[in-house]
C-alpha cells in the first residue's frame, strides 16, 4: 500500500517557535508512517528535529518587527530575483514530491510576507489532479490586523484555497474568534486540536536543573533585557538562593553571550539553549521565560511553577493575551515587560516558589498527535469539515 505523503512547509521570520511547533507535528506523522516532505524557509533552527530531512530553501528572516521586509544570508534584502529562485526551488520541491496533502504553517492568517512563493504554490496544488488535501496549521492566539480590509483578505484566500484550518489550541482557554474576529465565516472547516508540545525524541530523564531557577529567552534574537535581569535579579533573591540556569537562544549575538557569561557569577550559569530543556523544566524549581507558545506549552506539560515576562515590542499582543488567560487561572505568574527590572524579578520568582505546580489536566496538550489524526482521517476519507 502506497504510504500518504504530506508536504509542511514553515517560515519563521522571527523566532524558531513554528519551526519547532512544525517539527512536532511532522515527529507525529512520521511515528504513523506518513511520508513528510519538510520544508523550511528560515534560517537554520539548531536541534530542529522533524524526523524527516529538512528541505531548506534560501533562508530569509523579517528585517525588524514591522514585518515589512525580508532578508536573506549576510543580511542583505532580498530582490525580485532572489524572490523568483526561491519560488521555483519551493514548486520543484512540491512537484517532485507529489504530496496527498500541504500543510502550511500559519499561511494566510500570517506570513504575508511569502506572498510571492505561497500564492503560487496553492494555484499548483489547485491545478494537481487529484487535488491535494490543503491545510493551514495556526497556533492558539494570532496578532490582530491593524490594516482595514486584512481579515477580509485573509478569509477570501481562505475560502479560495484551504479545505481544513487546525488551531492548535483549546477552543475553551482560546477561541478562534477572540484573535481572529472573522473566524465564524470559516467555522465549518476550522478544527482545534490541543496544544503542540515539542519535546524532541530520545532525551533521556536526568537531574539536570534540580531545583535551579530556569530562565529562557526562546530561540530568535530577543531576551537580551530578560537575561539581564535575571543575572542582576539572583543576589537580590531572598528564597530563591539556589543555582540560576540562563538559556540564550542561538539567535542571540555572540557578543551579548559572552558578556553575559563573563560578568555571571558562581551561583549563575549561562549557555546556549539545550536539546533537554523538557527535562530541565521537570526538574526546576521555577521557570522565567517569556511567553511564546512552545515554552508556555513545555512549562505547563512540565507543570513547573513559572514567571512570565510577555515580548510586547512593536505593539504585539499575542504573548500578552495568552499570559494572562493562564494567569487568570492561577497556572503562572505574570510580570509585565515594562515593570521588568531585577528586583521585581527577584520578587516575582520567589513569590513563585510558595505556589503550588499548576493543574494541567484539564488542557490539551496532545496536539500533535490529534493534527496527524485529523489529518489522516481526512486523507482517508473521513469527515473533518462541514
Amino acid at each position: 500500500m502506497e504510504s500518504q505523503r504530506i508536504f509542511i512547509y514553515v517560515q519563521h521570520l522571527m523566532g524558531s517557535g513554528h519551526a519547532h511547533r512544525a517539527a512536532a507535528i511532522s515527529r507525529a506523522l512520521v511515528a504513523r508512517g506518513v511520508d513528510v516532505c519538510f520544508v523550511s524557509g528560515g534560517f537554520p533552527v539548531a536541534g530542529l528535529d522533524p524526523n524527516a530531512v529538512i528541505q531548506q530553501l534560501p533562508p530569509a528572516r523579517a528585517v525588524d518587527l514591522s514585518y515589512k521586509s525580508l532578508q536573506g544570508e549576510n543580511g542583505t534584502p532580498v530582490n525580485e530575483s532572489w524572490r523568483s529562485r526561491r519560488c521555483a526551488q519551493l514548486l520543484k520541491l512540491y512537484q517532485a514530491f507529489r504530496p496527498h496533502a500541504v500543510l502550511l504553517e500559519t499561511f494566510p492568517f500570517g506570513r504575508r510576507l511569502m506572498r510571492f512563493e505561497l500564492l503560487p504554490l496553492l494555484d499548483a496544488v489547485g491545478l494537481s489532479q487529484p487535488r491535494p488535501l490543503r491545510v493551514s496549521s495556526i497556533r492558539d492566539i494570532l496578532e490582530r490586523w491593524r490594516t482595514p480590509g486584512r481579515n477580509e483578505e485573509i478569509v477570501d484566500l481562505a475560502k479560495r484555497h484551504l479545505d481544513l484550518v487546525l488551531v492548535h489550541g483549546d477552543g475553551k482557554l482560546t477561541p478562534f474568534e477572540d484573535s481572529f474576529p472573522e473566524a465564524g465565516v470559516l467555522n465549518a472547516c476550522v478544527r482545534y486540536t490541543g496544544y503542540v508540545v515539542d519535546e524532541p525524541e530520545g532525551i533521556a530523564e536526568s537531574d539536570a536543573g534540580s531545583e535551579e531557577i530556569v530562565v529562557s529567552s526562546g530561540g530568535g534574537k530577543v531576551g537580551e533585557s530578560l537575561l539581564a535581569a535575571a543575572l542582576a535579579a539572583r543576589p537580590l533573591a531572598k528564597k530563591a538562593t539556589g543555582t540560576w540556569r540562563l538559556l540564550a537562544g542561538h539567535g542571540l549575538p555572540a557578543s551579548v553571550f559572552q558578556r553575559l557569561q563573563r560578568d555571571a557569577p558562581d551561583s549563575v550559569i549561562v549557555e546556549r539553549n539545550r536539546r533537554d530543556f523538557s527535562v530541565l523544566l521537570r526538574n526546576c524549581a521555577v521557570s522565567v521565560s517569556q511567553a511564546g507558545y512552545n515554552t508556555v506549552t513545555e512549562t505547563l506539560t512540565a507543570r513547573a511553577r513559572s514567571v512570565l515576562i510577555p515580548f510586547a515590542d512593536g505593539g504585539q499582543r499575542e504573548q500578552t493575551t495568552r499570559a494572562e488567560i493562564f494567569a487568570e487561572r492561577g497556572w503562572v505568574s505574570v510580570l509585565p515587560p515594562d515593570t521588568l527590572s531585577p528586583a521585581t524579578l527577584a520578587r516575582a520568582v520567589d513569590l513563585a516558589l510558595e505556589r503550588p505546580p499548576p493543574p494541567i489536566e484539564t488542557v490539551a496538550m496532545n496536539g500533535a498527535a490529534m493534527t496527524a489524526d485529523l489529518l489522516i482521517g481526512a486523507l482517508n476519507g473521513e469527515r473533518v469539515c462541514g
